[in-house]
């Protein structure tokens, strides 16, 4: 009996060995596209594309690579580390394809979780605030309107979901994204007054 329970704690011993050397390696990976994510992020909103897109492919390179050392381990796949890199992805993946005018990809071009495709849906609404308040700052009130549309189109998509917190956390990211949603047609609110303020004092300028 001895020798059984020692040959299966053995056994366990070396599948555990495997599995904290395979966690080591992602979380280095996760690490990894987080930081290009983030990358990704601040050259969009530089206006820099040719470097957002350089970064872009080197995280979905790691994303991809992620998979495939996970994919016979679901337990650290579906892990929180790996999600929060995937939801960074995503949220770099939709604010890219938003700026350059093309359609977002799905979960499957990414490859990504279905699950952490929709926090990062989340996340990408307030990236899109970042973006209106940019162009709010240049003046560009069209370009900033219409930021806010399509943060109204992605949050009313959103928030037709209603599911546990066991199955997936998209409450909280409703709950954020709505926040934001009040605050950015507030600022947008007051920029088209002033902008109509202007016009008519200019107006009255003119006709003196």
């Amino acid at each position: 009996m001895d020798s059984e329970i020692e040959t299966i704690i053995d056994i366990i011993r070396r599948t555990l060995d495997e599995k904290d050397s395979l966690r080591e390696e992602a979380l280095k990976l996760t690490r990894e596209i987080v930081r290009l994510s983030g990358d990704t992020i601040k050259a969009l909103h530089r206006g820099d594309l040719s470097l957002a897109r350089e970064r872009w492919e080197k995280a979905h390179e790691k994303v991809w690579e992620l998979y495939e050392m996970l994919k016979r381990h679901p337990d650290l796949y579906y892990s929180g580390y790996v999600q929060t890199a995937h939801q960074e992805f995503v949220e770099a993946s939709l604010l890219m394809s938003y700026i350059m005018g093309k359609p977002y990809p799905w979960p499957s071009d990414l490859g990504v979780p279905e699950t952490n495709y929709l926090l990062g849906v989340g996340d990408f609404i307030g990236e899109l605030r970042r973006y209106f308040l940019h162009r709010l700052l240049e003046g560009d009130l069209e370009s900033a309107e219409k930021a806010y549309r399509e943060m109204e189109r992605v949050y009313n998509a959103l928030i037709t979901l209603e599911y546990p917190k066991g199955l997936v956390n998209v409450r909280q990211k409703q709950d954020q994204a709505r926040y934001v949603l009040e605050r950015t047609l507030e600022d947008l609110t007051r920029a088209k007054l002033n902008r109509s303020l202007e016009e008519k004092l200019e107006k009255a300028l003119e006709d003196e």
